[in-house]
């Protein structure tokens, strides 16, 4: 097995309680960074609206007028790969296949002061430096690295809303540290619409800056803090020359100036340094006003005491990564305590220490609780919201409510579908805020007005202009014609539908009840008999032709193809084994489904799809397929279920910068991981039910919020013994290969008995 090639050591964590575990180990943030994984390394605190983190290089979204297929490769901004770093920017998305952000990109260098980037392949052609994963420690809350072109040292490390960098400078009288304000992830020529920056005085820096990217209008303010002061400073505006100047000509504006206005800004800050001199920076942020992130920054940074934050930082990794406490080979524990740190990174805390926030409506809101922002809920709401409401269900309130702010201060009057910083960016499909939502009432985690939350799932459900709506609810389906994604969203909404049925029948609105639960059985209209796949349909009733069952480009569905899209009905597994032939001809295909080759050519045009997240034709790295392996249990073969599920786990999820089969997706690909490691996992959130698996964990023990304790066991665990004979809760048999959400509220033991061998009762 490879190695990550970091040493992660826990230095200096302040004392713990006896109960707890020195877990911050365990944590590998370079898994991921390589290949599809879009993970970043830098420092953050868990849900930090900070995320400082090195940037590797600086690909444009648009190479000659159109899509730059090469800029994909760098959503989080770092990729393991290269071999240059361009600077540390302070906003990343973690795992996503889409991207924006990279916010305020700071980089220290010494000798002749340069301006650009360079290039990768010339580093020394620009303000780059090359470095070496043999100089890069990861860790939990802090991260390092040897620039070694500049020769300076770099470590990182956060609060919430503030990031701390400390650079350790060579002997110079030209050391700089630069603030590169055009800089940013996807960036394209016009993405920063202006730049404001006020010098306040020699070691303090406000201003702001708003840019047009994924999310349309995201403006994010600063304050930048030096420990020792600057003894010169200055800009270059990159942007073409303006045909009306006005009069600030008057001034020069390019060196010494305390006012900065643009859209295309670089800014450098010179400092005499003596060998080894350390300097720090700070830089807070906030989404409401400078005087907001000098606020954060005094609140929450007010002492030049970098070890002392990075110990803070790792001890509240620490404390969150005690919530579950396994015992497992090592390998499987630096995968599951990744997985928790990735888990526990999105959404981010989006207010400031005073409780204020930018809304949806761009207007400044109070905050009751925690307002919440980073929504990527095609992707969560089937695994990693269900996880907050077992492990962070305080969290997962707040950020509840925070959807619920969301759809009030909405013109349109939806929930959520891709939200981030006061936007809605619309990407993917369904409306699965009513799939968090729904999940949340059920299981008596929301603390808020249920019947405004069936509401707001009600009015999003009922937009008839967005994305096909309209067409589903008068056909019962979306026509090929109306929309390129017209399969896989009919199925989306159809479930979407069924939980806004469970979330009626909790609240006993027998009427929406009715409506909405005939509402979910309109997978059945995309369902071809014939060739027994789902399939895109035409607005007279008949089926598209020509149709391609393993194609995942212009068939229909979004990031996937039929045969994975097929199985998706999880409010109605049931209902599915009948539709496709019974229980045995079921099994049959999802044998089928994992034992197949499907070749490269029918996933080419996906770049959410690659060759390392697929077992046969089962696309584990993208998420639709999630639940698929599961799905042995309604076939009444649950030993299938077991035997996959250690498969996957095996094959999906390694140690290593490229061990991810996929984009982690802000969490999800990681939830599944932490679920399915315990041997159980939610098929279709708005149930309280869990499906039973092949717990890979030794034992583990979670501690839940409410003060009980709930403990998984295992007998004869191995790599060989995936099979489970019988399973205890609290020394009670099982006899279906399910578990009930409130049964682990309550405390206790469930207890898996291993063998070689499968049991099939």
């Amino acid at each position: 097995m490879k190695t990550i090639g970091v040493t992660l050591l826990l230095q200096g964590v302040l004392s713990l309680s006896f109960a707890q575990q020195n877990l911050v180990p365990y944590v590998h943030p370079l898994i991921g960074t390589e290949k599809m994984g879009h993970t970043y390394p830098g420092a953050t605190v868990p849900f930090g609206s900070v995320q400082l983190s090195p940037d590797t290089d600086t690909l444009s979204y648009e190479f000659n007028g159109k899509y730059n297929g090469d800029v994909y490769r760098y959503c989080a901004g770092y990729k393991y790969e290269d071999k240059t770093i361009v600077g540390f920017s302070h906003t990343h998305f973690s795992g996503t296949g889409h991207s924006d952000l990279g916010d305020f990109l700071i980089m220290p260098t010494q000798g002749t002061l340069q301006l650009n980037p360079g290039t990768a392949s010339d580093p020394k052609s620009g303000y780059r430096s090359a470095f070496s994963h043999a100089n890069e420690v990861a860790e939990a809350g802090y991260y390092k690295v040897k620039l070694d072109d500049h020769n300076i040292t770099a470590e990182l490390t956060a609060t919430q809303r503030v990031g701390l960098h400390r650079y350790t400078f060579p002997k110079s009288d030209q050391s700089h540290i630069l603030l590169d304000l055009m800089a940013g992830i996807y960036n394209y020529d016009d993405k920063v619409v202006w730049t404001y920056v006020r010098v306040v005085n020699d070691t303090l820096v406000t201003g702001y800056r708003q840019t047009n990217g994924w999310a349309r209008t995201r403006t994010v303010y600063f304050a930048l803090s030096f420990s020792k002061p600057f003894k010169s400073y200055g800009q270059k505006n990159f942007d073409k020359p303006q045909v009306y100047r006005g009069f600030w000509r008057k001034f020069d504006q390019a060196h010494n100036f305390p006012e900065i206005a643009g859209k295309k800004i670089r800014m450098y800050f010179d400092f005499d340094t003596s060998e080894g001199e350390a300097i720090e920076v700070k830089m807070a942020l906030s989404p409401v006003s400078q005087e907001n992130a000098l606020a954060n920054m005094r609140a929450e940074l007010p002492h030049w005491n970098f070890e002392q934050a990075k110990t803070r930082a790792q001890a509240a990794w620490n404390t969150e990564l005690n919530k579950i406490q396994i015992d497992a080979a090592e390998p499987d524990k630096v995968n599951f305590y990744t997985a928790m740190y990735h888990a526990f990174i999105n959404p981010t805390v989006y207010m400031d220490v005073n409780e204020q926030y930018k809304g949806l409506d761009q207007d400044v809101h109070q905050a009751k609780g925690t307002n919440y922002t980073t929504f990527s809920l095609w992707d969560t709401y089937r695994a990693l919201h269900p996880f907050f409401n077992l492990m962070q269900p305080g969290r997962n309130n707040d950020m509840v409510a925070s959807m619920m702010a969301h759809y009030n201060q909405s013109p349109l009057k939806m929930l959520p579908v891709w939200s981030h910083y006061a936007n809605d960016n619309w990407c993917m499909s369904g409306y699965h805020s009513v799939s968090v939502l729904a999940d949340a009432v059920i299981k008596g985690t929301y603390t808020g007005d249920p019947q405004a939350v069936l509401d707001a799932c009600i009015a999003t459900s009922n937009h008839r202009s967005y994305e096909g709506i309209g067409e589903y609810i008068d056909r019962g389906y979306i026509p090929a014609t109306a929309n390129g994604t017209s399969v896989s969203n009919t199925l989306e909404y159809a479930y979407d539908d069924w939980c806004i049925a469970q979330l009626a029948k909790k609240l006993n609105r027998a009427d929406v009840y009715n409506t909405y639960l005939k509402r979910a059985e309109n997978w059945r209209n995309v369902w071809d008999n014939s060739i027994g796949f789902m399939r895109p349909r035409l607005a007279d009733g008949t089926f598209k032709k020509p149709f391609d069952v393993y194609a995942t480009d212009g068939q229909g569905f979004i990031e996937g193809n039929s045969w994975n899209f097929s199985f998706f009905v999880p409010q109605n597994p049931t209902a599915l084994v009948e539709t496709m032939g019974g229980a045995k001809k079921f099994a049959a295909r999802l044998d089928t489904l994992f034992s197949m080759h499907l070749p490269d050519k029918f996933f080419a045009e996906t770049e959410d799809i690659t060759r390392e997240g697929i077992i046969g034709g089962y696309i584990h790295g993208n998420e639709p397929a999630h639940h698929i392996a599961y799905l042995y249990n309604w076939a009444g073969q649950p030993w299938r279920t077991q035997e996959r599920i250690r498969q996957i786990l095996r094959m999906q999820y390694k140690p290593t910068p490229d061990g991810l089969g996929g984009n982690d997706d802000c969490g999800q690909m990681s939830a599944w991981y932490m679920f399915s490691s315990m041997g159980f996992y939610p098929v279709a959130p708005g149930s309280a039910e869990y499906s039973l698996g092949s717990p890979l964990v030794k034992n583990a023990k979670l501690t839940l919020e409410n003060g009980k304790t709930f403990t998984i066991e295992t007998v004869n665990q191995s790599d060989k013994n995936v099979y489970v004979s019988k399973v205890l809760l609290n020394g009670m048999p099982l006899s279906q290969p399910m578990l009930n959400h409130a049964d682990i509220l309550k405390g206790g033991t469930l207890t898996f008995y291993m063998s070689a061998k499968p049991t099939k009762k």
